[in-house]
């Protein structure tokens, strides 16, 4: 496992704008979903754990 860059900045209530080495990305919050705009989708399982497709 290496370093990484990863740095966030709120634009609203479920809205986030992510900056990292790759580029930039936009991710929005549904529940307990979350999908950006690179087509990643994360489900958050419970506290700390969550799985990503």
């Amino acid at each position: 496992m290496g370093i990484f860059f990863r740095r966030t900045k709120k634009l609203g209530k479920n809205t986030r704008l992510n900056f990292s080495k790759s580029g930039v990305s936009l991710s929005r919050k549904a529940g307990p979903v979350t999908v950006n705009s690179r087509g990643r989708i994360t489900i958050r399982l419970g506290k700390g754990l969550s799985w990503r497709l």
